[in-house]
């Protein structure tokens, strides 16, 4: 019933958003600002408390929509010695709602641990829909997107070729997140163990202004990124076997 009543709520824009104790999950841009929902701006607006990958970089967004808000650090360094403390203000009647610095929390991103254990306390969870920078990227890359699979960031050393190994014979079309400083570096060894001519997209700065799709063979993308050395956040996705 307080879903259904939330919902109603929010179908009125001029009325104020009203939220009830639990934890919510809320998207923020991956880039453009105005890519923020006004449902996100209002949970914000209305939570009690809001939890923040980096608070410097949830400050500039939430001063941006002009929300004041108490704000605590949630982040993969200090998320298992504040899980069950959190969970606590939810159950004490606290709404809480968690952002990352950029997309959806849990995609590569704080998120999970917190769910799973207000699940186990019973604790409702909401996600609202939103920005996350694979989905743009694998539309964009003009490769088959009815079925694809998720990768994230690879391992950075321990673990790293095997991971690469083991996907040489997945079929679906592979999405993985890469740091613009190991690009080539990653290019390379899909190459090496997909072949020089698999297809592939290089997604990068997604709905910012140098926003850019790259596509080409493996091979190809190597070559171009070798000359021009890429900046931003990237998104590579590779054609399944």
């Amino acid at each position: 019933m307080q879903k259904n009543k939330l919902m109603k709520h929010n179908a009125s824009p001029e009325k104020s958003c009203e939220t009830v104790s639990k934890l919510y999950l809320v998207p923020t841009p991956v880039g453009n600002l105005d890519d923020m929902t006004f449902r996100a701006v209002k949970i914000l607006n209305a939570v009690d408390i809001i939890l923040a990958e980096d608070t410097r970089s949830t400050s500039f967004l939430l001063k941006h929509y002009k929300i004041e808000k108490k704000m605590f650090s949630h982040h993969k360094f200090n998320e298992h010695a504040t899980v069950e403390r959190i969970v606590q203000y939810i159950a004490e009647g606290k709404s809480i709602a968690l952002v990352s610095d950029a997309g959806t929390p849990g995609i590569s991103d704080p998120g999970f641990l917190l769910v799973r254990t207000c699940i186990e306390h019973n604790i409702d969870v909401e996600c609202l829909p939103g920005a996350t920078a694979f989905v743009p990227a694998v539309v964009n890359s003009g490769l088959p997107c009815d079925r694809f699979v998720f990768e994230g960031f690879l391992p950075q050393k321990k673990g790293r070729l095997k991971r690469i190994e083991q996907l040489v014979n997945e079929e679906r079309t592979m999405i993985f997140y890469e740091s613009p400083f190991r690009l080539v570096k990653t290019l390379t060894q899909f190459a090496e163990n997909l072949g020089n001519n698999r297809r592939a997209c290089v997604s990068r700065e997604i709905s910012k202004i140098y926003e850019e799709n790259v596509r080409g063979t493996l091979q190809e993308l190597i070559v171009h990124y070798t000359d021009k050395s890429p900046k931003g956040e990237i998104v590579i996705i590779i054609a399944g076997k």
